[in-house]
């Protein structure tokens, strides 16, 4: 073998490395331990307004969790989902309505909702503050409009 073609399979050989390990620490393996601080997280915008920061997983394609921010007084459109999710309130006050529910209760910080697959709904911050959610679901994450 020549020494580039050597050096060619070394490169190679240690980018799959890589790969394989970055995709293994993106899953979550419920005998082993995971601590992670604020400093750890990275929030990434998904659109203009809302940005994620993975815990577990992925939410672009298998069962995961997150946090999510939203800014101070936000409401995103009628949607539904794919798959189920649990969303915790851990900063600012939601709202979650469902069916076009025009009085739907107000969550502050340690309020718990959950959305079934298929659920017309919509999210709010309505605080003057920006909100900070965390939520987990069994599957990916998607927003399909209603409207």
């Amino acid at each position: 073998m020549s020494k580039g073609l050597r050096l060619l399979t070394v490169v190679a050989a240690a980018t799959m490395t890589i790969a394989i390990s970055a995709a293994v620490s993106q899953q979550f393996y419920p005998d082993k331990e995971v601590t992670k601080t604020q400093t750890d997280l990275e929030f990434k915008k998904i659109n203009s307004f809302v940005a994620f920061a993975k815990t577990y997983g992925d939410y672009e394609t298998t069962a995961h969790g997150k946090f999510v921010q939203f800014p101070a007084k936000f409401t995103t459109p009628v949607h539904t989902h794919t798959k189920a999710y649990h969303g915790v309130v851990i900063k600012g006050v939601a709202t979650n309505p469902f069916n076009g529910d025009t009085n739907p209760e107000k969550m502050g910080p340690g309020s718990y909702w959950y959305v079934p697959a298929g659920a017309v709904h919509t999210t709010a911050c309505i605080s003057e503050e920006p909100c900070l959610f965390y939520t987990h679901s069994d599957g990916a994450f998607d927003l399909i409009p209603t409207k």
